[in-house]
Formats: C-alpha cells, structure tokens, sequence
C-alpha cells in the first residue's frame, strides 16, 4: 500500500517539479525521461555537429545549505560586502583538487537578501567567488531549514524520537513539502552551471538528500556524489520516518554514499536491506549496493582539519597574548577544555556532572582543577535548545557555590562567539580535552585540540617552552561520536556513566607524563596525514572510480516523483519483442524452447504455485506443433512438476535443476548418472538444522538430489549473516565431497557436482542435433541465477556444435536487470503473451508423441 505521505508527495510533484528548462550544451548526452533513451558514448563527441574542446577543465560543483562566505551590509553605503569564510568545511576541502579544477559552490547565504537585489547579488557572486546563490523565500526557509531539517530531520538522526508532542516534532506534510521544494530550487542552481555530464556534483549533508533525485533525472550519467556529516541511525530509528523510502531511494540515486564511520554506513546499508530488499557486497576492499544495474559505492572516512588554518591562527599575535593571559590567570591550575555547541546532543549538563562528582570524590583536586567550557552559539532554537541552556548555568552554579571559593571557580562558562585564535589558546594550554556528546556526527574539536598541543614556534616562543620539548596531551571521548574511532589512544566514555566520565577526568589528568606524550604522538600522527584535503582528495578519486562505467551502459530512466531510479543495462540488452520474435518463429522449422517455471510462467508472489489452465492450454499448443521442442526446466521436484503438468503430453520437464528429465508425459524419468552418491547429505543436513534451530523464520527444503537453506522469512540482517556462516561452514565441511554449495536469493543449497540448468539445455539441443534435427530457432526464459546457465549454454552449444547455420537464439530474463541475456520480459504476464503469440503462430498439426518419445529415448 502507498502511504499517504507518499501519495501527497505524488500530487505535488505531479506538476513541473521533476520538469526543468533545457540547458545549452557543447557536448552530447543522454536526457532523463521515462522510457527508452538513446545510448550516447564518448564516442559520440566527435559528431560534425558538435564542437567539442581537445581537454575540457575538470569542473567540480559543491552543493551545501550554506554558501562558505560572511555576508555584511555597509549601512552608511547600503551595499553589500561579502568575503570567503576560511574556517567553512566546503572551502579547506578545495585543497584536495587538482589545482586546474573548476570550483563552484551553490548554496544559501546566511543572510537575506531583498529579491530587487537578487539578480545583481547573484552576478556578482559568480564573478567574484564562484558561488551560486540559492535564494529560498523566507517561508520556504524557515520550513525547510528550521522546521523539517533541525526540529524533525536532525533530531532523529539523532535517535531523538517524537513519542509526545512536548518531547520532539512530530511529522509534518507540509514541512515535508518545503524540503523537497527547497531541493528542486537547488537543483534549479545547478543547472544554470553545469553544462556537461563529465561535471562532478559533490552533495553534502542530510539537508539536500533528494537533491540527487532531481539531478539524475535531468542528467543520467552525472557523476554524482553525497556525504552526509550527521549520524546515520539504526533501521529502528530511521524506520519511523514516514518518508522512509522516498529519501532511500533519491540518496540511491548517487554514485557514492559517504559516512564519518561504518557504524554510520552499516545502518545505512541495513536500511536498504530490510525496506528495499537490497544486499551489499564487498569488492576488494569497497563496499557496494547493486540497485537497478548501477553499483552505489559506499565511502567510509571521517572528514579531516586544515592544518595550515589552525597552525595559521596559533601564530596569530593575539593567540599569544591570549594564551599569555590564560597561562597567568589558570596559574598552578590544570585545566580541562570543553568546546560544544549549544545544544540537546552535546552533553554539556553530563560533562558538567562528571566534573562535580571527581571534585566530590578527590577534594585534594579542589583549588587545582578547572573546567573551561566554551559554549558557541546554538545552530536551532525550540524549548530544548533552552531547556539544556537553562540546566547548563544551573548546574554551573551549584557546582561552583559547593566547591569554590574566592579566587576559585571549579567551572568557568564562556558563552559568546569566540574568535578562532583565543579558542586556540585554550586548547593550547589545557592539559585535558573532554568531548561529551550523546551523540555526534563527527565531532572535529578533538583533533583540533591535539594540533594546539603540538604547538608552534611562534606559541612556544610566547609560552617559553622549548621546540624541541616533547608534546603531550589527554582526550576523553564520548563513544557516541564519529571522531572516536579514529583516536585509538583517547579515554572512551558512555557519557550517561557520570561516575565513569568522572574517573575517565581523573585518569586523564593524572596519566604519567611518558604515556601522554605517546598517545599524543599516535594522534598527531593520524590527524596530521589525514586532514581535509586527504579526505576530499580520497572522496573525487572513489568518485571518479564508481563513475568510470557510466558510458559502457544503455539507461533508462523509470518511476515517478521522488520514486525515480536508472535502470542501467548492457547496450545490447532490449526489451524482447512480440511481434519479432513471432516473425523469427514463423521462418524456422525446428524449434527448442526452454522455460524456467517459478517467476517466469507462474508469478513468485503468487499463493498458488500450480500452473493455470491459461499456462497449460499455451504449452499444448506449442507441444502439439512437432517442430517444437518444449522443456520445463525448474528447481522443483520432479513429484510436483509431473502432477501439475499432466495434462500436456508432449512437454518435456527438468526437476531439481536437470538431476531428473523427462522428455514427456508417457516415458519414464531418467536420472543424472553423474551424482550417485549422497553420503553428502548426513554431513550436511545436522549442520543446516543446526543454522536453522538458531535463524528464527529459516527453514530446508530437502529435495532427492539437493538440500536448500531457505532465510527469506528471518530477519534480513541476521538471516544474511547467517547464509554466509552456513556457505562457509559447508564448504569447509564438504571440501572432499562431490558437491557445489552456492547461495541464492535468499536461500544456500547443496547439491551435487555436474548438475545444472545449463546441462539440460546443452542435453537436449545435442540430442536434437544427433537425431538429425538441429535446431534453427532456441529461445529461453528465465527469472533467476541459475537460469543463466542456460542463457550462457544455449549460445555456446549453439555455435560450438557443428551446424550448417547458426540458429536463432533468444536468451531472455524476467525483469529489468542486468544478466547474460540479450532481452528481458518485465513479468510474467508477458512471458504468458509472448508465449500466445508463438502458440497463435504455431501450425497445428498433430505430432505423434509416442514416435517423438521413442525417437528421443533411442538418442538417450
């Protein structure tokens, strides 16, 4: 069922919202619309028609909410005055461009601007910093920015449920409706710049995840890449969005998916597992998600400083006057430095707890030991930004009213907007750095502080510390937060354990000096080799990586609204043809014909797995024609398929994969002389039951000549898991028998050696060709892995045995997806019309099933 969230979103995108203008090009490329679209390669360029540059400037266009800029308005002149902001995430990861590389931003400014200014605004930006301005109006805003992205989008990402309504936003329709408008307005920017698909299109943040949506429809092969810098929460969490399915499906539609943590991505990928069906691999060492024919990578790497700007301002002459003034006013003190934004999700008021109950638990600390928490200003308002602000400063009093004393404040509160230089004097000098968050998406104050720790010339002429001193420094991490994988030799806390933060404080700080000094050089290390520009270097080269196929595929562009998704396929792979492949059959005379039954004749979804009368009146009609030869080839067993399909004498049925064959209804089954031994099976069978016991919903299916783990009912996570410790245990096992242990959709089956769908078709066309009938046409149908057998053997058999022509072959899958064959069938309502249409066409005359069966017996 559709939910009507996903309904409402139907109707507003119904209009011009996945529409946009056309855009002048110099180069070739594929539109996005629904239906076929017309294969252009690299090939193409070079068309009369097209003018096209020898080397075309790698252009890389970064998409954010906010634009890297100050924006200030003189108020004597009334003119604007913009600059780049140098501390801006989006404009140190330019560092890790090739320097010939095109940079353009597209994003917000921070301020508003009056719409008459607007065009000129705009102009003058792209001119001067090569920034794209997204002017939202101000309604828009504040129910895209302030409404669904920080009171409900943010929030959950941060396991913050909405269970009542004074805890939490609950869903809203129309706050859904302006973040999708604001993403088609961002989309609408980037389209005024990018003007080739050889463009890279780098997204950032969970404000614009299904801007992707929008970009792939109007370019199918732009190179297309998203981070989000926020947690990813568990499927549990993110399950309770009602929009759960529009978001998965529009951040599907990048090339790469990058996270802090594989924390962060694990959940990510168990999403798309449990609601979309889909299963990831790993590919010497990359993760990647198979999703219509295109493989979504998936980047784990947390995000890095710019060394050069935070050295810069330790060097900075007022960071040594601060530090100077720090250093006497904290004198014979050690100092502990928090720096954290106001907010709900940094666990200030924990922290504060922590540091109350190490001074209650050690009074000798008392007098010697400061708390310096620096609060910045808070990024979203609501009740529970001043909620946590208002226990903050109560906490801080009590603490400071119990145990200071003139002269004395245990914790000290800076509550403004600090310059960078004086931050970095606090941390220069505080001896411990404490980072308390309940949950964080990375969290770069701790890396920060270990780069001030290691000081510079200029800092340490100011502090009178020698160069050539040895460098030390504590960290105590919450383990909810992205930075805390990567700094192995940190203090890792729960940070709701306030007697366990409390202990962490005092290790910290009482930590001899040598053990200190190595955990500092294992940080500086790793913070020093990967900073932003190695992040942002290593996110364009996997980028580049996940995109290098794009031109090696025929697309298609399908769905509707945010449900919009590539089929990306083989250029030679097509849709097959009624009308073609009933021309093809009326020009031959000897016909072999393979069908798969389960998802091919018989729908999977289907309750009732018997064929309908529809079926078998189609395959009599195709029998009874003695230039047709009609096999059933299924994994089911042969008791099954011999009881549905006794009413078509002259059909032809391979069971449990071709093990059993039987070339129709009146002779007898023979078996697969290959596998006689089944000792297999008392090996096989107490290590499946042992899976299965243990795997709530699995069950094994034991079939004469195989055994098959079903997992499609249990938990998709735990049930995947479990299919690749069953596959591992039996092939260990079953190492010195005659058997193939594969996994499936869903299922690991056993099953001898020697035994495929493959054989079957290359069995029966070899008989054909010894009987004197080779055939001129071979088509087959089928919907799952090990019908590709038959796909690859009827082209091999075919050509390798010798003919005097080559037949006509038709290889055809059930579904739009990627496979060995050359034409695909959308379901199994066209496999039964297609098979109409060949009955229809069919010549009528009676064949003789008693001398077809003899004739084929004989061969056997």
């Amino acid at each position: 069922m559709v939910s009507r969230s996903y309904m409402s979103l139907l109707e507003f995108a119904s209009g011009d919202m996945l529409n946009f203008p056309q855009t002048p090009r110099t180069l070739p490329r594929v539109m996005t619309v629904p239906g076929i679209i017309s294969d252009v390669d690299r090939g193409a360029s070079s068309n009369e028609d097209f003018d096209v540059p020898s080397k075309i400037r790698e252009k890389i266009i970064i998409v954010a909410n906010f634009l890297p800029l100050h924006a200030q308005k003189d108020p004597e002149s009334g003119r604007w005055c913009f600059s780049f902001d140098e501390d801006a995430l989006l404009l140190q990861l330019k560092d890790g461009f090739s320097s010939d590389s095109d940079v353009v931003y597209v994003g917000s400014l921070k301020v508003d601007i009056d719409a008459r200014e607007q065009e000129e605004i705009s102009q003058r930006l792209l001119e001067e910093f090569n920034c794209v301005p997204t002017f939202l109006p101000p309604d828009l805003q504040k129910k895209f920015y302030h409404g669904f992205c920080k009171q409900y989008l943010w929030t959950l990402f941060h396991y913050m449920l909405p269970l009542c309504p004074d805890h939490g936003n609950r869903f809203d329709q129309m706050l859904w409706h302006a973040y999708v408008s604001a993403n088609k307005i961002f989309a609408d920017k980037v389209m005024e710049v990018i003007n080739t698909e050889d463009h890279y299109v780098w997204v950032h943040d969970y404000h614009l995840m299904v801007l992707p949506t929008f970009l792939r429809k109007r370019f199918n092969r732009v190179k297309l890449g998203f981070f989000l810098h926020s947690p990813f929460p568990s499927s549990e969490i993110y399950r309770t969005l009602p929009v759960r399915d529009e978001i998965l499906k529009a951040l599907l539609n990048a090339d790469l998916i990058g996270f802090h943590t594989f924390d962060y991505a694990r959940h990510f990928l168990s999403c798309c597992s449990r609601m979309l069906g889909l299963e990831y691999k790993s590919k010497r060492g990359h993760i990647g998600l198979e999703y219509f024919g295109r493989t979504i990578y998936i980047k784990i790497l947390p995000v890095g400083i710019h060394m050069g700007r935070l050295e810069s301002a330790l060097n900075h002459p007022s960071s040594s006057i601060k530090a100077k003034e720090i250093a006497e006013q904290f004198k014979g003190k050690k100092l502990i430095i928090g720096a954290d934004d106001m907010d709900i999700f940094k666990g200030i008021s924990l922290k504060l707890l922590a540091m109350e109950q190490l001074l209650l638990q050690n009074q000798e600390l008392r007098g010697k030991l400061v708390l310096v928490q620096i609060i910045n200003p808070a990024r979203s308002t609501g009740k529970d930004v001043q909620e946590a602000k208002r226990e903050t400063y109560m906490t801080t009093r009590r603490i400071n009213a119990v145990f200071g004393f003139p002269g004395y404040e245990p914790v000290i509160l800076i509550d403004c907007k600090m310059p960078t230089y004086e931050k970095t004097a606090y941390y220069a000098l505080a001896e411990c750095c404490i980072v308390n968050a309940v949950r964080d998406g990375m969290n770069l104050v701790p890396y920060k502080y270990i780069v001030c720790r290691q000081g510079t010339a200029k800092m340490d002429e100011a502090l009178g510390i020698a160069s050539a001193s040895p460098r030390a420094s504590t960290l105590v991490v919450s383990e909810f937060i992205g930075c805390s994988p990567s700094l192995s030799g940190a203090i890792r806390v729960n940070p709701w354990d306030i007697d366990a933060v409390a202990d962490a404080l005092n290790l910290a700080i009482t930590m001899p000096d040598l053990e200190k000094q190595l955990r500092h050089e294992k940080h500086f290390r790793y913070i020093s080799s990967h900073d932003v520009a190695y992040w942002s270097c290593s996110f364009l080269q996997d980028l580049e990586r996940a995109c290098k196929d794009h031109y090696s595929k025929r697309s298609w562009g399908i769905g509707f609204g945010l449900s919009f998704r590539i089929l990306s396929l083989s250029p030679s792979f097509r849709k097959l043809s009624v009308d073609h492949i009933v021309s093809a059959y009326k020009r031959t005379k000897r016909r072999a014909i393979f069908l798969d039954y389960d998802g091919t004749v018989v729908s999977q979804a289907s309750i009732i797995k018997t064929p309908t009368p529809e079926v078998i009146s189609v395959l009599n009609n195709l029998c009874n024609n003695p230039e047709n030869t009609v096999f059933i080839v299924s994994g089911r067993g042969k008791n099954s398929l011999g009881e549905w399909f006794d009413q078509c004498e002259n059909l032809g049925i391979a069971a449990e994969h071709g093990y059993f064959i039987r070339w129709s209804r009146t002779s007898k089954w023979e078996t697969n002389p290959i596998a006689t031994d089944f000792d297999w099976k008392r090996i096989a069978e107490p290590v499946m039951t042992s899976y299965t016991e243990t795997t709530d919903g699995s069950y094994i299916e034991s079939k004469e000549s195989a055994l098959v783990w079903h997992h499609q009912d249990a938990d998709p996570d735990f049930g995947s898991c479990q299919a690749k410790e069953l596959l591992d245990h039996l092939e260990n096992v079953l190492a010195n028998e005659p058997v193939v242990v594969k996994r499936g959709q869903h299922i690991v089956e056993v099953k001898p050696q020697g035994v495929t769908k493959g054989l079957v078709a290359e069995k029966v066309l070899s008989t054909m060709i010894s009987n004197g009938k080779p055939p001129d046409f071979v088509m087959c149908i089928g919907d799952d892995r090990s019908d590709e057998d038959m796909f690859e053997s009827i082209s091999t058999t075919s050509y390798s045995l010798c003919l005097p022509a080559a037949p006509e072959i038709f290889a055809c899958t059930v579904g739009q997806k990627p496979s060995k064959a050359r034409y695909y069938l959308d379901d199994t309502v066209d496999v039964v019309i297609l098979l109409q249409g060949l009955a229809t066409a069919s010549n009528t005359k009676p064949r003789c099933s008693s001398e077809t069966q003899v004739s084929f017996q004989n061969s056997a």
